[in-house]
């Protein structure tokens, strides 16, 4: 008879699973002795950059990944990751080993209540009545995570499982698709039909559908413009398409003033809508209808206007597409192009994004934790092509630099450009250890202005003084660090050397960290 460990990981080629990514102690070694040699183990040197490349990795095969912890306290140290995984509704099975069964009523050391540390950032926590149970639930893990809406799903392995016997379990095919309600749909198709100035609002739900060309279809017929839900983790439209507008407000009352031109607006695969500073105001303005579509029933029950339709979005778009009639409402002017930014001592961060809009290639990734200066990279740095954007919808630091290792090794021929703020790299700069040791061949922009400078922002805009102790941040040599970790780098002062230094180091064929001093000045929060 086979061992749980044989059953489970011959379960794990079935599903596709064979990357592990890990940051292995004494309860994980049962799993991983004898490892297979065609899985691969990614090794991360703390759990919180493990669960981070692992969703970067999963955001980019659109596949669920696999995650081994250390018990409690390396499911602690993950756990900020898993929050953001959570809101940016990753697939992932996350497991843990447990202490021993056999003397775990005993409370040895590294036994932890890991059930219930899991939640509530998982959609189903769970350890295993019985050591032959495990393959059973790492398969109804992986589709429980795949079921829209997707995220990440908790499972504690008590660590003599592996050695026990287990019969054969074959993986199942579950589909995880749910079309929404076609009376419905044609209810939306005539409210657009017969608007005089309609919108949409594109959000992650639309990427996650691959639905990224089918939204342009969808606004090209009914001649929509076109905006970026706030604070959207993957992009769901081309920003270069003369139908794009930008990207809305992460406040009330701007976000109801961008939409108020138009009387109908239709939010695709987002939330309505999410908020960062408290300014009331209504959530559109009176005279515009609002549709919502969404694959997540609690995003539809909290949204806090409108009709809300529940199904996955990609086939809702595209049956939207085949009911819409032809329209003879003009196509809307393009918007003007942003004004070129002036070369200064030390650059300013527009100039900055500037700069990397003309040298990134089209096909580049863009991880992206730059806080203070997202606003501006928004305005330079367009994604234009499925997966070209990846951020955190969860608000939290230490993300985006192991998500970029991820992304690069799920998608190695495409060029992955992490631009994150001096405060946010300290978070996870161990990730660059694993962007070495594995050639993720990841280009690291840090935008240093020596602080805080989004809680700065912050600060001004709820009227509070500069009395705020711990938000400047001196005396950190990132280009050092990076290379303790394998990684070189340079630091550039001066606006001249900027495009050289970026050439430089997208050629370097290896991982390479731009260490950029910037203008200090705080920008406003909402600019």
């Amino acid at each position: 008879m086979a061992t749980v460990r044989e059953v489970t990981f011959d379960l794990l080629r079935d599903l596709g699973m064979t990357t592990v990514f890990g940051n292995p102690g004494s309860t994980e070694l049962p799993f991983l002795k004898e490892f297979p040699e065609d899985f691969r183990y990614v090794l991360g040197l703390q759990e919180a950059t493990v669960l981070g490349m692992a969703d970067g990795y999963a955001q980019r095969t659109g596949q669920a990944a696999l995650v081994n912890l250390h018990t409690g306290p390396g499911l602690g140290n993950a756990m900020g990751a898993m929050v953001t995984a959570w809101h940016n509704r990753t697939p992932l099975v996350v497991t843990a080993g447990q202490q021993d069964r056999r003397h775990i009523a005993l409370e040895p050391l590294l036994t932890g209540d890991l059930v219930d540390l899991a939640k509530p950032y998982v959609k189903r926590s769970h350890e295993p009545y019985r050591a032959e149970d495990v393959p059973r639930e790492i398969h109804r893990a992986y589709h429980t995570a795949m079921q829209n809406p997707r995220g990440p799903v908790f499972v504690s392995i008590p660590m003599n499982d592996w050695d026990a016997n287990a019969g054969p379990f074959a993986a199942r095919e579950i589909s995880h698709r749910s079309a929404p309600d076609p009376e419905a749909l044609g209810g939306v198709a005539e409210l657009l039909a017969e608007a005089q100035r309609p919108a949409v609002v594109a959000g992650p739900g639309v990427a996650r559908a691959g639905a990224f060309y089918d939204a342009v279809t969808l606004a090209e017929k009914t001649r929509a413009e076109v905006w970026s839900a706030p604070n959207s983790p993957l992009a769901g439209f081309p920003e270069d398409h003369p139908l794009f507008r930008g990207h809305l407000v992460l406040a009330q009352k701007g976000l109801a003033e961008q939409l108020s031109p138009y009387d109908v607006v239709l939010v695709l695969g987002a939330q309505v809508f999410q908020y960062y500073p408290y300014v009331p105001g209504p959530v559109v303005e009176e005279g515009t209808r609002l549709v919502q579509i969404t694959e997540d029933p609690e995003e539809a029950g909290r949204a806090a206007t409108g009709t809300s339709l529940v199904g996955d979005v990609g086939v809702a778009i595209r049956q939207l597409i085949g009911l819409l009639p032809k329209t003879d409402r003009q196509t809307p002017p393009a918007p003007e192009p942003p004004s070129l930014p002036e070369a200064s001592s030390p650059p300013s961060v527009e100039y900055v994004m500037y700069v990397l809009s003309e040298i990134l290639p089209d096909e580049a990734i863009v991880a992206d934790e730059s806080a203070s200066s997202k606003a501006k990279l928004h305005r330079y740095i367009r994604a234009s092509r499925p997966g070209g954007y990846l951020t955190s919808a969860a608000g939290g630091l230490g993300y985006c630099l192991p998500a970029a290792v991820g992304l690069k090794l799920a998608q190695p021929e495409r060029p992955v450009v992490c631009v994150i703020g001096d405060g946010s790299v300290s978070y996870s700069v161990q990730a660059l250890w694993t962007a070495a040791r594995y050639g993720a061949n990841v280009l690291v922009v840090v935008i240093n202005n020596k602080g805080y400078s989004i809680l700065k922002g912050f600060r001004d805009a709820i009227g509070i003084d500069d009395t705020v102790p711990g938000l400047d941040v001196h005396g950190i040599d990132f280009v050092g660090i990076a290379r303790g970790f394998g990684v070189d780098g340079e630091t550039v002062e001066e606006a001249e050397a900027l495009p050289d230094a970026l050439k430089r180091a997208l050629a370097a064929g290896q991982p390479y960290l731009l260490d950029v001093i910037v203008d200090p000045a705080v920008p406003k929060l909402l600019s």
